[in-house]
């Protein structure tokens, strides 16, 4: 006899009499999607510019991203926000950034609707939307939606991928992270990776095998459920990370430079017809500079630097092909519904000369050209955290203007693949219907035929602000149905209306041109009006897709109409205030889970907590104060380490003696070490930092000070410390008392190097209370006599 079901919520339609034998069961029915109903694949590239993936007309070898592409459809008018945490907010909601306080990456936000980065409850997430319609909900990879005071071990998590409707998840919560070291959270807690870089790990085959895991779990349980999987790499973003021999397949490749790669790309895009036969390559960007202006050195150090991108976009690849294998071998891949996007252009975070170490762009340092040279042979591994010159990056998004960060069609038009096979006829075409990341949700409501609901866990949602892209799935003349989309970042707007783009760069259409770096122009009410009054470009995208040609002084009514448009949807999207901060927004005072404090008490044996809750000690007195008990014999090993190999700083216990090393993003390392030996037994080890100058922020250099050791309050080590780090401690790497995991903040140590004595506690405070020393201020007096 069949089980009798009914809805939940619905009247019982069995019988309850006054004994079993005179009652019929009936049973709450399981939640279950329509037979047939596809999966859904997310898979989003970091940083990955527009002429960067084969299928695009890269050089560079991208087969099972093009295998997609050949099987499925080509978009060449997909946009983006210019930003990650931004575009991928768009991709999970189907509505615009600032619509979810996702004005700027989490690090950036500031105290305004648009810009607080608590993404609303009211904007559903597409996974807690397929939860009502039976589906498994897998997030794997690059987060990033969650406000960076709140993706510690204290929550809240309501924000964490578990409590936006996905039921598993693992990756790293932050913006970028380490490919062999990074900060990996299984579900709601931190874990360590599976392997370390000696015994071959790397980041994006461990998302790979725990995606194919996830899927494979439920599949042999429940064939017919489907899933819909967030699939975010950490790649391409900075650091580029691979191993030597995928870099190496590409030795030479890359002597010509970044113009001949754009003549290239520009050529192969026209035959794959990937850009109109109208177009002209752009430009090359007066932030460039030629190829054939650099030195030998500048050459051969820039080409190596695009190696191994190219390397790690094909080890991507591979390992994307990987999945794509998996779900063919297990009958999914047909009824899968796979979009692959990049979130942005590419990343000029490397600035001109390219960076063996990302943290100098995050504190305002330059970069240094024999530094990086001498690093030359080790790019790409793990000592490094690595990006290339910005005139890659002018390349990687051939053959538009500009890049990440700015509105520019560089910065905001990206590739875009769908591939469905059982859903859609067409194979192998081109798609150049008008299309932004918002689309994307309200397309998958509409191919699995699901209306957007009214509400989601009780709360009434608000509008999908994206449209369906599905009518161009099998029609390639159908009608541009997206007609209007802003955009901002960091002050840097344009607006696209029916075939038209107007743009608004800030600081300028170039930095040479503007006189002034990313950031470092204060956006002011007059000099917005002097902006729009006289600095608003105009396209008419039909002649001119690469936005070669500004034709606004010929068509002035038109640009008026354009900029009246571009104020109307930032009124309807919390657009405003327009802020043109860069890196200072990172030191943005945000609310805490605790009212700001001056003492902060940390304890052995518990998670990395992550630099954004940590305590800052940059720029201010402060204290360290480790208790613990010396075994005899003595003990070795980390007090307490807050950062990694791009920046920070580490009070640890080496040949007996107490050290305190603050990495100066690999700039210089400052180094101060006791004269006395740790004793045995109970004790307490501290370390002070005394301001004895004004940090110079915009010129990359914190306050400098006088550095010293204490063992149980005596003096035992002292030096000065010329320059601290002034914003960012490190790369995505926190604080953590009794070891340094990860990569080490310094390599006078081997990681994790544990302490193998017992810690209590480690306090650190910055109060500014410092140990008097009488004695040893005077010996200072007398020596400055």
């Amino acid at each position: 006899m069949a089980l009798k079901e009914y809805k939940p919520g619905t009247t019982f339609p069995g019988v309850m009499a006054r004994t079993i034998q005179e009652s019929s069961q009936a049973w709450p029915s399981p939640l279950r999607a329509r037979k047939g109903t596809p999966n859904v694949l997310f898979i989003v590239l970091d940083d990955t510019g527009y002429g960067q993936l084969g299928c695009y007309g890269s050089p560079i070898n991208t087969p099972n991203i093009d295998r997609l592409a050949q099987n499925g459809l080509l978009y060449t008018n997909m946009h983006t926000t210019a930003l990650c945490s931004p575009t991928r907010s768009c991709i999970l909601t189907g509505r615009n950034h600032h619509s979810n306080a996702m004005a700027c990456i989490t690090e950036g936000s500031t105290g305004f609707p648009g810009y607080n980065g608590n993404i609303p409850f009211q904007n559903g997430f597409l996974s807690e939307i397929l939860l009502q319609h039976g589906y498994n909900t897998y997030a794997v990879g690059k987060w990033h939606l969650t406000p960076t005071e709140q993706i510690s071990a204290a929550g809240p998590y309501e924000r964490w991928p578990l409590g936006r409707g996905f039921e598993r998840y693992y990756g790293f919560l932050g913006g970028d992270t380490h490919q062999y070291y990074p900060d990996l959270v299984y579900d709601n807690h931190q874990v360590e990776p599976p392997k370390t870089p000696e015994e071959g790990y790397h980041l994006t085959e461990d998302l790979v095998d725990k995606t194919i895991a996830f899927i494979a779990d439920s599949k042999q349980l429940a064939p017919e459920k489907p899933f819909f999987t967030y699939f975010c790499t950490g790649a391409m973003h900075a650091p580029h990370h691979v191993p030597k021999e995928w870099a190496d397949k590409y030795k030479g490749q890359f002597d010509d430079g970044w113009d001949a790669y754009r003549e290239k790309v520009f050529a192969r895009q026209k035959e794959l017809g990937v850009v109109p036969e109208n177009a002209v390559l752009s430009p090359r960007d007066p932030d460039v500079q030629a190829w054939d202006s650099l030195g030998e050195d500048e050459r051969k150090l820039y080409a190596r630097m695009m190696e191994v991108f190219a390397g790690f976009l094909e080890h991507t690849d591979h390992h994307i092909g990987r999945l794509i294998n998996f779900l063919e071998q297990i009958g999914e891949l047909d009824n899968t519904l796979i979009m692959l996007i990049s979130d942005n252009g590419a990343s000029s975070e490397g600035g001109p000369t390219g960076s063996v170490n990302e943290n100098k762009f995050f504190n305002n340092m330059p970069d240094d050209l024999q530094q990086n040279l001498a690093a030359i042979d080790e790019i790409g591994s793990p000592k490094y955290f690595n990006h290339y010159p910005w005139g890659w990056t002018f390349a990687g998004n051939t053959p538009f203007r500009r890049w990440k960060r700015e509105t520019y069609r560089g910065g905001v038009s990206d590739a875009f693949v769908v591939h469905y096979p059982k859903g859609i006829k067409a194979k192998g075409e081109i798609r150049t219907q008008y299309a932004h990341a918002i689309d994307m949700v309200p397309t998958v409501l509409d191919v699995l035929g699901i209306t957007s609901p009214d509400s989601v866990r009780g709360l009434t949602q608000s509008p999908i602000e994206g449209i369906s892209l599905a009518s161009s799935f099998d029609d390639s003349d159908a009608e541009n149905l997206h007609k209007t989309q802003y955009f901002e970042m960091f002050a840097h707007r344009s607006i696209y209306h029916d075939g038209w783009r107007a743009v608004c760069p800030f600081p300028g259409p170039s930095f040479t041109e503007a006189g002034a770096f990313f950031g470092m122009l204060d956006l002011t009410e007059e000099k917005l009006r002097e902006l729009d009054a006289k600095h608003w470009e105009l396209y008419n995208l039909a002649d001119d897709p690469t936005e070669t040609n500004n034709i606004a002084e010929s068509n002035r009514g038109k640009l008026i109409e354009m900029i009246a448009l571009w104020y109307a949807e930032a009124g309807k999207y919390n657009v405003l205030p327009i802020d043109s901060r860069g890196t200072l927004r990172f030191a943005e005072e945000r609310p805490q889970l605790t009212e700001n404090r001056e003492t902060y008490v940390y304890y052995p044996d518990t998670q990395v907590i992550p630099p954004n809750v940590a305590v800052n000690v940059l720029n201010r007195p402060h204290s360290i104060t480790a208790k613990v008990e010396i075994p005899e014999g003595g003990a070795e090993g980390v007090l307490l380490s807050h950062g990694g190999n791009t920046g920070g700083y580490s009070l640890f216990i080496k040949n007996k003696k107490l050290c305190h090393v603050h990495n100066y993003a690999r700039a210089a390392e400052y180094f101060v070490e006791s004269t006395e030996e740790v004793p045995e037994g109970q004790c307490e080890l501290r370390f002070e930092f005394e301001n004895t100058g004004k940090p110079d922020v915009k010129n990359g250099k914190g306050a400098p000070g006088k550095a010293q050791l204490y063992i149980n309050d005596k003096l035992v080590g002292d030096t000065e410390y010329p320059a601290t780090l002034p914003l960012n401690i490190a790369m995505g790497e926190g604080l953590t008392v009794g070891r340094d995991p990860g990569s080490p903040v310094t390599e006078r140590y081997q990681p994790p190097f544990g302490f193998t004595g017992k810690i209590l506690t480690v306090t650190i405070d910055v109060s500014g209370d410092l140990i008097e020393d009488k004695e040893a201020e005077l010996r200072v007096v007398m020596a400055r006599q």
